[in-house]
């Protein structure tokens, strides 16, 4: 009796507490600080949200390893989602590109689907649905074309079975893995090999830790391991330079295998046992933020929310894998309309709120997830609005006419800025940095793109295996970054130069070495014996915000060059 009366007061205490939150952050400098804990608009959900919040403190707190080198995560961020291989016309191909282009994005994430290429049977890959029959190829030629075209990097996901791949045709599901595995791992190797040294990145499978994208069967990861085993070997013997991403991970809490699936961080679990990490260069989950905003900060493990990469990179790093990046295949929020027939499955806001919310998604993963690298937008555009009744449709950049939506606008404003540099270790590769130099005997101009004078140097013993390395004089590189703090990883050795660096030296646009103060410091990058990985500081106590340092290579004495490296 006496325990059930100390529950019943600490309900009723909690709910004072909670009232009373509620009445204090309804004010408005409070609710914005409030909302930027939680990710709630409204004051009693926030008020919930933050006593949420002091529950966190007493979980094992997640390890990211923000400062550790991690590949493929300081590429420009902003991909979208397309699906070009419905649209009938090609100009309307080209126009999505183009609009994709406009609104700052640098990468589309496109299926190649398995059923769309190699239609008929093994080895085939002529169409003959309608009349006349053409290359299968073709239209998909058509796409890398215009992603070419509009400089625009692909990630191609590799899905979809066709029926004959399975002997009970679909009946076990349209989406379900085929018999034969090495079925996929053929058709991957035709893809890749048809487009070696054009596309990069592939993605191997989607979702396949929910229904239905792994047919009408109990998801298995380590059957999915299998299947990802067989396309990743493939796809290197095809062009071993090729980034395998594996299949993005969906975010949910079943553990019924079937009908609806199992939650992600037991899946991927079960996957490192079962030796996945060795085949994939990158994870890949979805990104939705759902029924809060993307500053959501509460970490409970059933609770699906945007901080939910937390909860996948603490398993990475838990399973030795804190050098891979993530990467969110689909981000977004749903603008189901009020009182829809369907509901609300996935969230629902206002296409204000949506566009503020992808923005400060995007501003999040930049300033404290450097372990992030693109995070694509779901989804440009269907073809038509023939799922309009369905929740999904709600996702949309801009409809089927092209005609944008406001999140559209927000983004073009926001990723068409210049990039910044935030916290964390970064790679040479990172978007933000901008290399130049010039030849011998000539000013240094900074609108010339000389970008081929810095060569990417592979080499084992250096951080993730390659580095950037200047042989001539003034060859030079400036980024943008926000921080109190600076330091610069190069290689030293007996025959290594000197880097004269500038922090702040003048107004952004403005910069040359004819105009230049002194340098900041000096360089020299000697040592007795050759190193990789040398962390150099570069600035200590600056002021909390954004800052710009160039970094230029100068001979030590007249006539005297020498090369340098850079390393991270």
């Amino acid at each position: 009796m006496l325990k059930k009366s100390v529950a019943i007061l600490a309900g009723l205490i909690l709910i004072v507490t909670i009232g009373g939150l509620a009445l204090f952050v309804s004010r408005g400098p409070v609710s914005e600080v409030f909302f930027n804990w939680t990710g709630e608009e409204e004051p009693l959900p926030q008020a919930k949200g933050v006593v949420q919040l002091l529950f966190d403190l007493t979980r094992r707190r997640v390890e990211t390893r923000p400062y550790v080198p991690v590949a493929h995560a300081g590429l420009c961020p902003f991909g979208v989602n397309t699906f070009l291989e419905q649209e009938v016309e090609p100009e309307k191909r080209e126009r999505t590109l183009q609009m994709v282009k406009a609104a700052g994005f640098r990468w589309i994430r496109q299926e190649f689907p398995w059923e769309d290429i190699e239609i008929h049977g093994k080895g085939d890959f002529e169409d003959r649905r309608h009349e006349p029959h053409r290359s299968a190829w073709e239209k998909y030629d058509h796409i890398v074309d215009l992603a070419e075209q509009y400089d625009l990097g692909l990630i191609v996901r590799l899905s979809n079975p066709p029926a004959w791949s399975r002997a009970a045709g679909d009946d076990m599901g349209p989406l379900a893995p085929p018999d034969d595995y090495a079925d996929y791992g053929d058709f991957v190797y035709a893809v890749v090999s048809r487009y070696k040294g054009r596309i990069k990145y592939y993605q191997i499978w989607n979702e396949p830790n929910i229904y239905p994208e792994w047919g009408e069967r109990p998801v298995d990861p380590m059957a999915y391991t299998e299947l990802l085993k067989v396309g990743y070997t493939r796809a290197k013997e095809a062009d071993p330079d090729v980034v395998i991403i594996c299949g993005a991970l969906a975010s949910t809490i079943e553990v019924d295998y079937h009908p609806h699936g199992l939650n992600d961080f037991v899946f991927l679990q079960r996957m490192y046992d079962a030796g996945a990490g060795d085949y994939f260069d990158v994870l890949a989950m979805q990104g939705y933020g759902l029924w809060s905003g993307p500053t959501d900060r509460r970490m409970q493990p059933r609770v699906l929310n945007f901080s939910r990469p937390l909860y996948i990179r603490d398993i990475m790093v838990r399973n030795g894998d804190e050098n891979k990046s993530i990467w969110l295949s689909e981000m977004n929020w749903n603008t189901v309309p009020e009182g829809f027939p369907a509901g609300a499955p996935y969230g629902q806001v206002t296409e204000e709120q949506q566009a503020r919310y992808v923005v400060e998604a995007y501003q999040r993963i930049q300033e404290e997830w450097p372990w992030v690298g693109v995070a694509n937008f779901w989804f440009f555009k269907r073809a038509t609005d023939l799922e309009k009744d369905r929740p999904e449709y709600y996702f949309r950049l801009v409809e089927p006419d092209f005609t944008p939506l406001p999140v559209y606008g927000a983004l073009k404003e926001y990723a068409n800025q210049p990039p910044v540099m935030y916290p964390g270790y970064h790679q040479e590769d990172h978007w933000a940095v901008s290399w130049s130099g010039s030849p011998a005997g000539e000013p240094f101009d900074p609108a010339q793109d000389r970008s081929n004078v810095w060569q990417t140097v592979r080499d084992e013993r250096a951080v993730l295996g390659a580095y950037r390395l200047a042989e001539g004089v003034g060859e030079s590189f400036s980024f943008s970054f926000a921080g109190t703090q600076l330091d610069l990883v190069v290689v030293t050795g007996p025959e290594a130069g000197q880097l004269d660096v500038f922090v702040d030296p003048l107004e952004l646009g403005a910069w040359s070495l004819e105009i230049a103060e002194e340098p900041t410091l000096s360089l020299d990058l000697r040592s007795d014996t050759l190193q990789f990985g040398v962390i150099e500081p570069l600035a200590r106590g600056l002021d909390d915000g954004q800052h710009r340092v160039e970094i230029v290579h100068t001979p030590r004495t007249a006539g005297a060059v020498r090369p340098v490296g850079i390393d991270g």
